[in-house]
């Protein structure tokens, strides 16, 4: 395949995720954690069920550009039903992939990792990260629980 056509292809599914995000909403009876990026505007309410060490449900809700929408939904597809310690792993992935590094492990975050096109954008790491940085503190604070 042509890489303008990968690219399109990728842009698609990037748009996809914008305009119908998956897991979009609240959990009722979880304290959502909310981040917002001050630089972009972007804001992000996210809401995690645990199951002992499992993310048994994740949502979403807020405001953001179509890459913070995009990798919220990407991330809550790849989370749902990992334990905590291999959520931690793919932020980290995550994390490193759009600022650049290169990781073998990147084919974990699924659809996620057409996102490191975003390492070309350094103004769009933040937005694309935002999603991945309220997860963690989530798990962060379900530890301290």
């Amino acid at each position: 395949m042509a890489l303008s056509k990968l690219n399109s292809l990728y842009m698609a599914l990037i748009a996809e995720h914008s305009k119908n995000p998956h897991h979009k909403g609240t959990i009722e009876g979880v304290e959502a954690v909310l981040l917002n990026n001050p630089t972009c505007g972007d804001l992000i309410s996210l809401t995690v069920k645990f199951q002992e060490d499992r993310i048994e449900d994740i949502a979403f809700s807020g405001d953001g550009c179509s890459i913070s929408t995009a990798s919220a939904s990407m991330m809550t597809d790849t989370v749902i039903g990992k334990t905590k310690e291999q959520a931690l792993e793919l932020i980290t992935i995550f994390s490193e992939m759009v600022q650049g590094q290169e990781n073998a492990a990147q084919e974990k975050l699924g659809e996620a990792e057409l996102l490191a096109g975003v390492s070309k954008f350094p103004q769009r790491i933040k937005c694309a990260t935002l999603a991945w940085h309220a997860l963690e503190k989530a798990i962060e604070r379900s530890q301290q629980a």
